[in-house]
């Protein structure tokens, strides 16, 4: 069994985690740390897992996550790069749900997130962990920077297009939306009911430290310049992500050809689904479940080519994709816990 540690069980991630793992057939949840809640047992906060999780919360100084052999950060940037050394040391593999090990450009991670990186040479051997793009770096890991939820639609749904040179790599646009629970278990005014509610509204359109991000594993993907416009909006719903991905084809290719591009790519992969060119992908088909779904549409037959991606965000976004990492690196096969059916409706 798989000793499985969680700093920072009370989040929205968090508590994902505890849901997938807890039925995970080769995970043993050891420790689960929450300063505030430090004895408190976690079925007591989340009833959802009455009868499914046994443990309480334990503050950090009295968890012994160097018994684990992995340890899951779902807690706020900066944490994990503290705290990894010393787990790293112990022979404690890492999986970080923030952004500490995601960007390789220390001066961007700096700029966009406004802490100092102070994990370096740990960040050098950090691998970016989405498996359908990674995978063979990701099964040798001992640290994982767990991906964005925008940037895995938007990775996803332009790789295949990259990779085969269709497209022009300097006029990518991303129009992208998610549900509240994507900021996170707090008390803010912006994600308060009556706020968030009955509207509909974009946000860092200026500039977006998920840019960054996508546009650096993007760039591993062809020798063109990147440029993506990425413009968040905030719906009002708890999960679910709608990705619109908008790219100039380059070269005279027909639709069945675009569409055999994606089966092609993600053929042998059992959590994206490509749909029928010209599909209206829904998010309630991915809700509670680690599918991607995607499809392609081609307005008028013209140069632009409209890629639909939807995911929940906290789990092919989030959780999820971490347990499938956590699964590759420990030789599991990769939908090992992972393989819930959607929630309908």
């Amino acid at each position: 069994m798989i000793k499985v540690g969680i700093v920072g069980g009370t989040g929205y991630t968090g508590v994902e985690l505890l849901r997938i793992l807890s039925t995970h057939p080769e995970v043993e949840l050891t420790a689960i740390t929450s300063r505030k809640e430090d004895g408190l047992p976690v079925a007591d906060m989340y009833p959802s897992l009455r009868g499914k999780v046994g443990i309480a919360f334990s503050s950090p100084d009295k968890a012994r996550l160097t018994d684990c052999d992995v340890v899951f950060f779902a807690t706020p940037h900066g944490v994990a790069m503290a705290q990894a050394p010393e787990l790293l040391a112990a022979g404690v593999k890492v999986i970080d749900l923030a952004a500490d090990f995601r960007l390789q450009d220390v001066a961007q991670f700096e700029k966009w997130y406004g802490i100092p990186h102070t994990c370096q040479e740990v960040l050098k051997e950090a691998v970016y962990g989405l498996p359908e793009l990674n995978r063979d770096a990701i099964k040798t890991a001992r640290v994982i920077g767990n991906p964005g939820c925008y940037p895995t639609t938007m990775q996803l749904g332009f790789a295949p297009l990259l990779k085969a040179g269709v497209i022009d790599a300097g006029s990518l646009i991303a129009d992208c939306k998610s549900g509240v629970s994507g900021a996170g278990r707090k008390a803010e005014i912006g994600i308060l009911f009556s706020e968030s509610s009955d509207t509909f509204k974009a946000y860092g359109v200026s500039g977006h430290r998920h840019t960054p991000e996508t546009t650096e594993q993007l760039q591993r993907l062809t020798a063109e310049p990147v440029e993506l416009l990425f413009t968040p909006h905030l719906v009002p719903m708890i999960r679910g992500m709608h990705s619109t991905l908008y790219a100039k084809l380059k070269t005279d290719i027909s639709n069945e050809a675009l569409q055999a591009l994606f089966e092609d790519a993600y053929k042998d992969e059992e959590f994206v689904d490509v749909m029928p060119f010209g599909s209206h992908p829904e998010t309630r088909s991915t809700r509670a479940s680690n599918m991607l779904r995607l499809a392609l549409h081609r307005p008028g037959n013209g140069k632009t080519l409209v890629i639909l991606v939807v995911q929940d965000n906290l789990v092919k976004g989030a959780s999820g994709q971490a347990v499938q990492c956590m699964n590759l690196m420990f030789g599991l096969a990769e939908n090992t816990g992972l393989q819930h059916v959607p929630v309908m409706p």
